[in-house]
């Protein structure tokens, strides 16, 4: 048995090398230590193609995440459509900018808003019917022109239309093509002044800035819906009706007096003779009428509406005997050049369409099928006759429409 002598206190606290020959382990703690030391030593930076890797997988996730986000998102918008959650339903006011909102009549509430709607006057028709019911008190829209604002909330429509007492005014619907006769039995029915009041007016056009070779106020009366105030005297709706067809001439760039009254003349013959499609065109057919040196019509227009006005009747049929009177001064078949004047009230677009007819090298036009309202064009009057026996076999197909 060997002596050892570790427990001696002479061994206690010394750093010399144990006299048995073996020698002290070392502590715990400093033994993970160093195999941390180590492993630190030991451990490389990652490569190249590591960072990558790394780099696409970061990529892809965000990716990821961003498909998935956007998938949440319109899924969120969709079912948002899908329950009416991202509908306009009114607008908050005051409105944008001014525009004109025409109600025709006989229109009706869901009407007039389908209209305002569509017109970005109001959001939502059905609000706007809403807003209509709880101020109407039995009172109806009248039929007219509006003074209006895009997107305005859908009470201050209901308002704007309703606002004012419909017995505060006189509704008058003017068609186009009414002669002045017809235009005055509207305008007295419509506001109980006589029509004796009307036609003395009429006796003397200049006082409304007419040409001094006009013989009425034929063609001046403009076609449209008017609402009168009931203090209006025949003379404020007459000067109302004859600015309205003054503005629109100087719209179109005509402004001095006399040529107004020679586009009117034209433009109530377009407005009589043709469908609205045509306006151009036989505008530009009677221009070529009117050219002097013209060999097919010499200057005459031979416009049947035209002879008919100063006959005093409306008919599609006239006899030879008619067509050769000259005493008649709206006889364009007898007398070439254009007649004395207008021959009824011609709207907006028959006087755009004279002020800027159609260069066609017709000279010709005849409607064909009184129902449909096709016209065919001719150069010649060989051709036109052809058309004319076409015309003349559709009323014989249909009995008592060609009178």
């Amino acid at each position: 048995m060997n002596n050892h002598t570790r427990n001696s206190p002479a061994s206690q606290g010394s750093d010399e090398q144990h006299t048995d020959g073996y020698e002290h382990p070392e502590p715990v703690e400093q033994f993970f230590a160093d195999q941390d030391t180590a492993r630190r030593t030991k451990r490389r930076p990652p490569s190249k193609a590591k960072r990558r890797r790394r780099l696409r997988r970061t990529v892809v996730m965000l990716v990821v995440l961003m498909l998935f986000a956007g998938t949440v998102f319109g899924v969120a918008m969709m079912l948002r459509d899908l329950l009416g959650l991202n509908d306009v339903t009114d607008y908050a006011g005051p409105g944008g900018e001014e525009t004109v909102f025409s109600v025709t009549e006989g229109a009706g509430a869901l009407a007039i808003g389908t209209g305002l709607e569509s017109a970005d006057i109001v959001a939502d028709s059905a609000t706007f019917v809403e807003a209509l019911g709880a101020i109407a008190d039995g009172r109806e829209v009248q039929p007219g022109e509006y003074e209006m604002r895009l997107q305005m909330p859908a009470a201050d429509a209901a308002e704007a239309l309703l606002g004012d007492d419909p017995s505060l005014v006189s509704y008058a619907a003017v068609a186009r093509d009414l002669r002045q006769g017809e235009v005055f039995d509207i305008l007295s029915t419509s506001t109980g002044i006589p029509r004796a009041e009307f036609d003395a007016l009429a006796a003397d056009p200049t006082q409304f800035g007419l040409p001094a070779q006009a013989l009425s106020l034929e063609g001046y009366l403009h076609p449209g819906e008017y609402r009168f105030d009931v203090e209006a005297t025949a003379t404020d709706i007459i000067t109302e009706m004859v600015r309205s067809t003054t503005d629109r001439l100087a719209e179109d760039g005509v402004t001095d007096p006399a040529e107004q009254y020679r586009i009117l003349t034209i433009a109530s013959i377009v407005q009589a003779e043709a469908q609205q499609g045509d306006y151009a065109t036989v505008a530009g057919a009677i221009n070529n009428r009117l050219t002097p040196g013209n060999t097919e019509t010499s200057g005459f227009i031979q416009s049947d509406a035209s002879v008919t006005y100063g006959l005093g009747k409306r008919s599609y049929q006239l006899t030879d005997e008619e067509k050769q009177d000259t005493s008649n001064p709206y006889n364009t078949y007898a007398n070439p050049g254009l007649p004395k004047g207008p021959i009824g009230s011609p709207g907006d677009e028959a006087i755009d369409a004279t002020v800027n007819p159609a260069d066609v090298p017709f000279y010709f036009w005849v409607t064909v099928n009184l129902d449909t309202g096709e016209t065919k064009f001719s150069e010649t009057y060989a051709e036109h006759l052809r058309y004319v026996d076409e015309y003349l076999g559709w009323c014989t197909d249909n009995p008592g429409r060609c009178e």
